[in-house]
């Protein structure tokens, strides 16, 4: 039996009273090449802008150059008012339009003041582009020539698959597109010195960030937002970044792994912080993944041996040391991890640094470090063998050195000697140099750091609790957070828990309470859709669909979970709740159990009244200030392009 398709039509009808033109007659070689999809444009001769077509709003541009709206055929239709207009910033144009709003042909969008347009030397051409046309069979015809408003202008006619109803059959969405589309708008391949991806984003390293099309990314259906921050082009997805990174590799094919240039910075103290983000981002990245999943069988080992559950386990039976051993896997041989991790990012030899993070946790290496035994003695000072496992900055530390050593002894030896010699004085070079100087100095800090980190949010009770619950998630924004792991790391290495994460937990519930408030009280199908997702994602201890989804959208949503955030925190402050591992949020309860002591429920306690505070006040903050049905949603919050 053949597959059955079922014809589709679109017509578009004039947004304004104007001479209509076909979209290669345009003057923006962007949407003049079909770069965006098919459409056309029309040169306007009022300032009243109607709907085109049947749908819902829903994208408006926070300088209101643009509008998006999906049509009841699934075309979803980018209004582009003026070329280059983004630089007015929302001078001269008044919307009356909000995201989420259904509308019909001929309603009033707002107006636009198109003499104000020309005298500041911008064309007014609106464009109309249907941007899920690329790559889809339509046949198009445009009706040139002058128009009124409301008149036909356009013709869209396609076939889709039908399933047996006789109805088109829902589409899937196109990854391969979508990596595409994200290529190109960062500045194709040839712009591209690396690529890498965390929970929800897509981390991009340019060599000219400048190129890039961010409107059009921000436009584009599957990318939540754009954000340039740390060195790094991030283009935030979602729950899917994973296949979406993948189609984007697959495109990309092979490239140079090294991120030839930072952006550049005149201030050497700013440079060296961007460069510092970004290389602990990409090297933290792929791994937080298997770390989070190893703390969750770690809480519910600890949940299971629990004498008021009845020890349904016991820590001696041969299945909990095998499960252990899985969870305790990543932490232990952590350093074997980040140094492949960092040598891709880094662009060293992933390997022999992998091979070098070997030897660091290696068990004589790791028994004799335990026990502090001694290396050698010097004029008096003894060097001494340190413990590595759970470490992370000395291993990243150790790829910049595969990176340099390697590529001198290539430049210095000849080539029949390159293939042999090269790993082999590398491994020994910065083996010794890891060992007996730069492990002990940064692993030292390192302690000092967490230590530090771990007694003033202690001592400081309430007050410690109150301020980072309050803030944390403004790195969220920045794509900072991340510099932030590595602390966590280390304070669970040096003493065996973490109240840093126990604080920060509590912002993820927060964000996730104030964003089910949003979809529990809208009308709206896609707002409903938004919050809902965004809340269990938040939930699963992943905030950025949320943040990015609604909560920054309507600012009073975000501050709302920052006030949720900040009251949970000062419980969790003033109750010294900690945890034993890396996950959050409520899915992470079970990192709240100290797996030494499962009897001791003090944290977990804490973790239960701080979420309940967190939830209460952020959803009921939320519902009753922080938002309404009638607020219109920017686009994009305002960020800095520097942390």
């Amino acid at each position: 039996m053949g597959v059955r398709k079922m014809k589709k039509q679109c017509t578009l009808f004039s947004p304004v009273f104007g001479q209509v033109i076909e979209l290669k007659d345009t003057k923006d070689p962007v949407f003049s090449s079909g770069m965006m999809g098919k459409g056309l444009g029309v040169e306007p001769s009022e300032d009243n802008i109607y709907s085109p077509v049947n749908g819902t709003i829903t994208m408006i541009a926070e300088t209101k150059h643009a509008i998006g709206i999906t049509t009841e055929e699934g075309i979803e239709l980018l209004i582009h008012i003026g070329i280059d207009t983004v630089k007015l910033k929302g001078e001269g144009f008044n919307l009356s339009c909000q995201v989420g709003s259904e509308v019909k042909v001929g309603d009033l969008l707002g107006t636009v003041d198109f003499s104000f347009i020309k005298e500041k030397g911008y064309a007014s051409t609106i464009m109309l582009i249907l941007t899920n046309s690329i790559g889809k069979e339509m046949e198009v015809e445009t009706f040139v020539g002058e128009k009124k408003a409301k008149e036909p202008i356009f013709v869209a006619s396609w076939e889709e698959e039908a399933n047996e109803n006789g109805k088109a059959k829902p589409k899937k969405k196109d990854y391969q597109l979508l990596a595409q589309e994200i290529i190109a708008s960062v500045g194709g391949k040839e712009n591209i010195n690396n690529v890498v991806h965390c929970f929800t984003r897509l981390r991009f390293y340019l060599k000219d960030e400048s190129i890039a099309q961010t409107e059009k990314l921000q436009s584009m259906s599957g990318v939540i937002d754009v954000i340039q921050s740390g060195g790094q082009y991030q283009v935030v997805i979602g729950q899917e970044v994973d296949v979406v990174f993948d189609k984007i590799i697959q495109q990309l094919g092979t490239l140079n792994q090294e991120v030839v240039e930072e952006p550049k910075e005149k201030n050497p103290l700013k440079r060296g912080m961007n460069q510092l983000i970004g290389v602990i981002t990409g090297s933290m990245s792929p791994v937080v993944g298997i770390i989070a999943a190893s703390g969750i069988i770690k809480g519910i080992l600890a949940l299971l041996t629990l004498p008021q559950l009845g020890s349904i386990m016991s820590t001696n039976s041969e299945i909990y040391i095998t499960i252990s051993a899985m969870a305790d896997a990543a932490f232990f041989f952590l350093p074997v991890l980040v140094g492949f991790s960092a040598a891709k990012r880094l662009g060293g030899d992933p390997i022999v640094t992998a091979t070098i993070g070997a030897f660091l946790t290696y068990p004589q290496i790791v028994e004799w470090g335990m026990k502090g035994k001694e290396m050698f003695e010097i004029g008096g000072l003894s060097f001494n063998f340190i413990n590595y496992t759970y470490s992370i900055f000395p291993m990243i530390l150790a790829a910049w050195l595969v990176k340099v050593i390697g590529n001198k002894l290539k430049e210095w030896l000849p080539s029949y000697l390159k293939s042999i010699l090269t790993p082999l004085l590398t491994l020994l070079l910065v083996c010794t140099i890891t060992l007996v100087v730069t492990g002990p100095v940064i692993q030292g800090i390192a302690n000092l750091i967490a230590d530090g980190i771990t007694w003033l949010v202690s001592a400081s009770g309430w007050l410690g609790g109150l301020i980072i619950g309050g803030f944390y998630q403004l790195l969220v924004i920045f794509g900072l957070h991340w510099g932030v792991v590595p602390l966590i790391a280390q304070q669970i290495a040096s003493t065996g828990e973490t109240p840093l994460n126990a604080i920060i937990s509590i912002t993820m519930v927060a964000q996730g309470a104030a964003v089910l408030a949003v979809a529990m009280k809208s009308r709206k199908t896609e707002m409903k859709e938004l919050g809902f997702a965004g809340a269990i994602s938040a939930f699963c201890g992943i905030t950025e669909p949320a943040i990015y989804g609604v909560n920054l959208r309507y600012k009073k949503v975000f501050i709302s979970g920052l006030i949720g955030s900040a009251c949970g925190g000062l419980i969790t402050g003033l109750m010294h709740g900690t945890m034993y591992g890396f996950t959050g949020s409520l899915i992470g309860f079970s990192s709240f159990f100290n797996p030494q002591h499962p009897t001791d429920l003090h944290s977990f306690y804490a973790f239960l009244i701080s979420s309940a505070v967190a939830i209460v006040v952020s959803f009921v903050i939320t519902w009753v200030w922080g938002y309404s049905d009638d607020m219109t949603m920017g686009q994009k919050v305002e960020k800095k392009k520097r942390p």
